[in-house]
């Protein structure tokens, strides 16, 4: 722990002047290859793997969780400074490479203002978390799992890990969405798991108590933490993600008009939704679980869309001004290759994005998936999303998914 500190402190020293420098050294090491990056959040490290590939002049990086391989293709390197665009996400890693073949530099989200973490990679096929003991305890198996704010709130989740010698896979899943591709390692009674998708920053750690329960600890990015406890539990379900959202008494129709990326405005009375099934997701770019929906929404639709079937995107971004929230969208929608409706629907404020959409009982999550059917009335309402990472309990919905389609496509 010492250890770590003492690096935290001289990386956060070095980040101040980092990019400062007009001169820059030059190197003959080769910056390709697979790494153990970390990103630190003080005394705490979330390791990940990143590979860096050249082809050409161009070059591009991998960052893996577990099974999950995600690709980043605006890398830019001049010199010894590197800069990795974070692909959809409004934020980048910038950081220069030491003699010793190291990278040290930030990881920043450009819409945060003084939101800029500390940044270390090291090259070499190196363990997520470094060990010295043997595991003593077999996490593996599903978990009733209570998750506690620290200010009197607390709520439920499953823990699904997976366990192998020392390296331990899995991920949580909450009623609101699941902590996507968890990886990591296994020591004597105690675990460690992390995850980086390029926005969000997790790390958890828990241990094994005497009566085989779970006690441990949730951190999120440089400031958010809470703590957890969990028991073995094989029939433990969350809520029913169709139960928490409906429209309220007095609204017997959902509706609403919003601007698309160019501006023109766009109403579900419009005519290209009329007769139609019609998909309505709230979302944000900056939201990797809407990402995980929208990239199997974005497939799906390809080969949906000739028998009846919209979608519209309602997009709840960091800020208030069009034009950013239009941008990152836009990318949004390229990048995945999005080829349904993307409107603006306003700012990733919870109470805000309800006064623009009035009819719902609440918003609680992003994502938020709306199904109606032909003539327009709200049949059903899948509040959060559990993406890939969660195993069976994606599949499990995306036959959901795929039974309410044929159902509401068969009505008249």
């Amino acid at each position: 722990m010492l250890q770590k500190k003492i690096r935290w402190i001289l990386l956060s020293s070095l980040t101040l002047n980092l990019f400062s420098c007009v001169k820059e050294q030059k190197t003959a090491f080769d910056l390709s290859g697979l790494y153990r990056a970390s990103i630190e959040i003080t005394t705490d490290e979330v390791p990940f793997f990143l590979n860096l590939k050249k082809s050409g002049e161009k070059w591009a990086a991998e960052i893996l969780n577990g099974d999950e391989v995600l690709n980043y293709d605006e890398v830019y390197v001049e010199g010894d400074s590197i800069r990795i665009v974070m692909g959809i996400f409004d934020a980048e890693i910038k950081a220069k490479m030491m003699e010793n073949g190291t990278l040290h530099g930030v990881f920043v989200k450009n819409f945060s203002s003084g939101y800029s973490i500390p940044f270390f990679a090291e090259k070499g096929e190196l363990p997520r978390f470094p060990t010295t003991q043997t595991p003593e305890f077999d996490f593996s198996g599903k978990w009733k799992t209570v998750f506690d704010d620290g200010n009197g709130k607390s709520y439920e989740a499953i823990a699904l890990f997976e366990q192998k010698g020392n390296k331990l896979t899995g991920t949580f899943l909450t009623k609101l969405g699941d902590y996507r591709f968890l990886e990591g390692n296994v020591e004597g009674n105690m675990f460690y798991l992390s995850a980086f998708d390029g926005s969000h920053v997790y790390y958890f750690e828990g241990r094994a108590e005497n009566n085989g329960s779970i006690s441990g600890k949730f951190r999120s990015g440089p400031k958010y933490q809470e703590t957890f406890v969990a028991e073995r539990n094989e029939t433990f379900e969350l809520p029913d993600a169709y139960s928490m959202n409906y429209l309220k008494e007095g609204f017997d129709k959902f509706t609403f008009t919003f601007p698309d990326v160019d501006g023109k405005m766009v109403s579900l009375e419009d005519e290209q939704f009329k007769n139609k099934v019609v998909l309505v997701q709230l979302f944000g770019t900056w939201c990797p679980n809407c990402m995980d929906e929208t990239k199997f929404l974005a497939e799906w639709y390809k080969k949906n869309k000739s028998k009846g079937v919209e979608i519209i995107a309602l997009a709840f971004e960091t800020k208030a001004d069009f034009d950013y929230a239009s941008e990152r969208v836009r990318k949004t929608k390229e990048r995945m290759g999005a080829e349904y409706t993307f409107l603006i629907a306003g700012e990733s404020n919870k109470e805000k994005a309800l006064e623009a959409l009035p009819a719902l009982n609440q918003i609680i999550a992003f994502p938020t998936l709306i199904y109606l059917d032909k003539s327009g009335q709200v049949k059903k309402i899948h509040t959060g999303f559990n993406g890939p990472g969660t195993g069976g309990h994606y599949h499990r919905w995306v036959e959901e998914h795929e039974n309410l389609i044929k159902e509401l496509l068969l009505e008249p």
